[in-house]
């Protein structure tokens, strides 16, 4: 079955629906954090292991031989073609509010559903948005959360063109990288889904010189902490960890698929990181999962859809239980 393009809101000053806080759901379902599984976001449940910090991580401003090993690992890691220019910040979500910026105010295309945080930073800074024809502005998610879906280079046409790989660090190939070149155009990355470290705190801008520029000057120095320059970089130089993480994700995915079938639910895409289901009544069954002590991602837009992470190793008999 096709996924709705159902609208989203793009009231700048209205709160955003998210994954996480599952302190709202212990407070309705009790427990202790330790109960819970938490898989209503898309970050990986085995987090890239830790490298040893330094004291001066913690005490002195960030290095810039520091920041420039990190980006030298970016470069190489996201096979980033010579001439586009990096820009490391503190979290995909901090590039994404200050990206309108970029470019005049005018119109922009964001086809929904999709991660709602770009259309509500265009709104503030005055965009128009729009989910369809011909605009100044374009954000395609890449692939895309929850659907899962992935764009054609054919399809990425704006002027100022917004790719956020966020989730694409699974499928690799799949990359528009060698678009980075290409006057405004900027791709998104980020730390914390594929390698699992979403407190850390890390993102990257990728593409046009002068954009990157811009951005930069909006950043303002120091802009990534001391611990995430070490811990970004000893992880985007493990390219062994992130071969054998793509594996196990992508069972893991197939895995989680068998089990949700088997409970009724039809698997509608997502990635190896999470899977999004058309259930019969989307309220119902995360509020199924939730009396099982496992918390799960609904939609305003749809009574639908549910969407599942992976549960960590150890705990995917506990799913299998709230599921029964």
């Amino acid at each position: 079955m096709a996924v709705s393009t159902a609208a989203q809101s793009t009231d700048a000053g209205a709160p955003r629906d998210h994954g996480g806080n599952l302190s709202a759901a212990m407070a309705r379902f009790g427990g202790a954090r330790a109960d819970w599984v938490d898989l209503s976001t898309g970050i990986n449940p085995t987090p890239y292991p830790m490298p040893a910090l330094q004291p001066e991580d913690w005490t002195a401003l960030p290095d810039t031989v520091a920041q420039e090993a990190l980006l030298a690992a970016a470069r190489r890691f996201w096979q980033v073609p010579d001439g586009a220019e990096i820009l490391a910040a503190p979290g995909a979500s901090a590039l994404i509010a200050r990206l309108p910026a970029l470019h005049p105010a005018a119109r922009v295309r964001i086809e929904t559903p999709t991660y709602n945080e770009h259309a509500a930073a265009f709104a503030q800074f005055g965009w128009e948005v729009s989910a369809n024809g011909a605009t100044e502005a374009q954000v395609s998610v890449h692939p895309n959360n929850p659907t899962g879906r992935l764009w054609r280079a054919e399809e990425l046409t704006a002027p100022f063109c917004v790719i956020d790989e966020s989730f694409c660090d699974i499928c690799p190939d799949q990359s528009h990288i060698a678009r980075a070149t290409t006057p405004g155009t900027v791709i998104l990355k980020s730390f914390g889904k594929f390698w699992g470290l979403a407190g850390l705190r890390l993102g990257f801008a990728i593409g046009d010189a002068a954009m990157i520029a811009e951005l930069s000057a909006a950043m303002g120095p120091w802009a990534v902490s001391g611990p995430a320059l070490r811990v970004g970089t000893h992880a985007l130089n493990n390219h062994d960890w992130a071969e054998a993480t793509r594996r196990t994700l992508a069972e893991n995915a197939v895995r989680l698929d068998q089990m949700m079938e088997r409970a009724g639910a039809a698997p509608l895409g997502g990635t190896d990181l999470f899977r999004l289901y058309e259930v019969d009544a989307a309220e119902a069954w995360q509020e199924r999962l939730a009396r099982g002590h496992i918390w799960s991602r609904i939609f305003p837009y749809s009574t639908r859809y549910i969407r599942l992470g992976l549960p960590p190793e150890d705990r995917w008999s506990q799913l299998e239980d709230a599921l029964t």
